[in-house]
């Protein structure tokens, strides 16, 4: 299958361009033929002022990845195109250049972009759905939700507004991927099409060998955002009574306020590799989670499970969905570092529990999150999006998939 991957990678890179990379990584292996177009947001600390100020047009339609796309189409006659992030250079300018050459198009919903300026559904540390299904996200520009501007919020509000009254993807996406059954709701209640929304997971493309101990310490590792909770694990960790190490590994916004009020038996490591990531899960007792926004679907948790390690995660969205409190982890009240701390405790005083635990989320890694279960997935969504597109699409599917 020839299969055209288009994304608009971050200027800090994060878990979607790494499901990105290891997607088409996945399908190379499996020998798929892969074509990619991309776009990264770090041409934007190059940009002059004029382009600077044409970036909100652009957001809405970018010329020139529409030229692009539609060159690399008729240049390689993809089966199917899938879309990760087009935000915001890429645009959705893209979905008009497929939909031009009639080339079914998946889309994957890494984040909550198309309900949500701010894409996180979060507004001064609590949960805000007020955007949610709205033409214009007004209550988004009011606050200033995006980047905490209310001039980029009105630019990204109003390429929401023009696609959305452009019914963009409405028409012009064939499937859509969700990373869990929250999410998908959630999208349908914003407006999106339930019946081609799909749910896939994101999966662990090679399984890391089991913990090397017990767990001789916890772990956090991801961005030092507030959307995270890295101010409600560090309230947690003050409020602790056990003697636990806490690492944390991770880089962002708050880096400096977590210095500045680390205790004794927090280690900050800064940014580290996935490597490292995966080294330092396999030494923990139990990895942390302490979002107050809602995830779609955090791959550290996938990770963890990989390395037969539980987690310790807000009872909120799909991370309620995703860890099964006492079996694979265990769950706390979003933003209560009191409860937090209650958790980390019981958890650092039941060693076989939480061995358990990790044995329960290693076979949880093992039915859900493996790259050969995640390819099946990925070609029966590619097989739905071309049957979809015509009826003699079902047979040219069929060949595409066995073949």
């Amino acid at each position: 299958m020839k299969i055209l991957v288009i994304h608009n990678y971050y200027q800090n890179p994060g878990g979607e361009d790494a499901v990105c990379e290891e997607e088409m990584a996945l399908l190379r292996r499996m020998n798929q033929q892969i074509f990619h177009y991309s776009i990264s947001n770090n041409v934007i600390r190059d940009f002059g002022a004029l382009e600077t100020l044409k970036l909100p047009w652009k957001s809405i339609w970018a010329h020139d990845s529409y030229k692009g796309v539609h060159r690399l189409i008729k240049c390689t006659s993809p089966d199917v195109v899938h879309l990760h992030n087009t935000f915001p250079l890429a645009s959705p300018s893209v979905h008009y250049a497929c939909a031009r050459e009639r080339v079914p198009v998946v889309q994957t919903l890494h984040n909550f972009r198309l309900l949500c300026p701010a894409a996180t559904f979060l507004r001064d540390g609590k949960v805000c759905e007020s955007c949610s299904g709205r033409m214009l996200a007004w209550p988004a520009v009011l606050h200033g939700c995006y980047r905490g501007s209310r001039s980029a919020t009105i630019a990204t509000a109003g390429m929401l507004a023009v696609h959305r009254s452009l019914g963009t993807w409405q028409t012009k996406v064939d499937v859509f991927i969700a990373l869990s059954e929250f999410a998908r709701g959630k999208f349908i209640a914003g407006g999106l099409p339930a019946d081609r929304i799909v749910v896939k997971p994101n999966f662990v493309s090679h399984a890391p060998e089991g913990r090397s101990s017990g767990g001789e310490y916890g772990l956090y590792a991801g961005r030092l955002s507030e959307e995270k909770g890295i101010r409600v694990l560090l309230r947690a960790a003050a409020k602790s009574s056990s003697s636990i190490l806490l690492k944390v590994a991770g880089d962002g916004p708050l880096l400096e306020e977590a210095r500045d009020s680390m205790a004794g038996h927090i280690d900050l490591l800064g940014r580290v590799s996935p490597e490292q990531v995966v080294d330092l899960m396999r030494g923990a007792r139990f990895v942390i989670v302490p979002s107050i926004c809602f995830e779609n679907f955090p791959l550290v948790i996938a990770e963890s499970f990989a390395c037969g390690v539980p987690v310790i995660a807000s009872r909120l969205g799909s991370l309620a969905e995703i860890v099964e409190d006492g079996r694979t982890g265990l769950l706390f009240a979003p933003g209560d570092p009191q409860d937090l701390a209650a958790k980390v405790d019981w958890a650092w005083s039941n060693p076989e529990a939480m061995s358990e635990m990790g044995r329960a989320a290693r076979r949880e890694y093992e039915c859900k999150y493996t790259s050969e279960h995640n390819y099946r997935m990925l070609m029966e969504i590619y097989q739905r999006a071309i049957t979809s597109r015509a009826p003699q699409g079902r047979a040219v599917a069929k060949e595409l998939v066995e073949g």
